[in-house]
């Protein structure tokens, strides 16, 4: 159930539409459904603005269906995050008008249009090539939650050049999204440059010491620059969602 659907609801009571008792049992489900391997939180979407989101890794293929026919039924859009290509192929058997984005292993189905409500663009940038599968599931999500989302990929600090090029493309974004791997400085240098909000992704991307990710996620928080703020190791999901939050505003 979302606000969309809600009102809708609300306005077919009071005009003789619906019935009262067609309209409890629409909302009997609310706020949870017990599946008895998961509890499906049909009011997130009132409460949070964002409908509950499916973290596919993990989960079989016969779950994540059981998971996603319910919020299709109550009208809600489906993201799912860390879903392996073979898993999507079966989904997509059965919700045939689902799209499944391989890199980032994201698959999004809408049932209806996605409005967007986000005030600016988000743009979401990479150190280098590698780090864009995290980069790619920030755009992906922004874009599920409503936003005008721009990409600037390889600017990273080993040739800074790249990104001074850009600089009016920083400038207009209202929110951006930094994803580094290696020592993780990127985000440090565009939270200089800009006076937007920076949200700084470490990605598991390096030789040794980078221990998967752990040097790139303590030089983001010890970053200098003023206005950064730090998502957990790959959390592109993360990103995206808090982008969005901060771009509704």
């Amino acid at each position: 159930m979302n606000i969309r659907k809600l009102e809708f609801l609300l306005k077919s009571i009071k005009s003789g539409k619906t019935s009262v008792e067609e309209a409890v049992a629409q909302l009997k489900s609310l706020p949870f459904e017990d599946l008895g391997f998961t509890r499906i939180d049909h009011h997130r979407s009132l409460r949070k603005g964002f409908p509950e989101v499916i973290w596919g890794e993990g989960k079989t293929y016969g779950q994540i269906l059981s998971i996603m026919k319910p919020l299709k039924r109550k009208g809600q859009n489906i993201l799912i995050t860390r879903l392996e290509g073979k898993k999507a192929k079966a989904i997509q058997k059965v919700f045939s008008k689902s799209q499944y984005y391989p890199r980032p292993k994201v698959l999004t189905y809408l049932t209806h249009p996605v409005k967007f409500e986000g005030k600016g663009t988000i743009l979401v940038i990479t150190a280098g090539t590698t780090d864009i599968p995290v980069a790619e599931e920030a755009a992906v999500t922004a874009q599920f939650m409503g936003n005008r989302v721009e990409t600037l990929y390889d600017v990273g600090v080993a040739g800074i050049h790249r990104l001074l090029s850009e600089k009016e493309r920083l400038e207009s974004a209202r929110v951006l999204i930094v994803a580094a791997g290696m020592e993780g400085a990127l985000p440090s240098v565009v939270g200089g440059l800009v006076d937007k909000p920076v949200i700084a992704v470490p990605t598991s991307v390096g030789y040794g010491t980078s221990f998967g990710g752990i040097t790139a996620l303590l030089a983001m928080l010890n970053s200098c620059a003023s206005g950064v703020t730090v998502v957990n190791i790959d959390n592109g999901f993360g990103a995206g969602y808090m982008a969005s939050l901060i771009n509704r505003m």
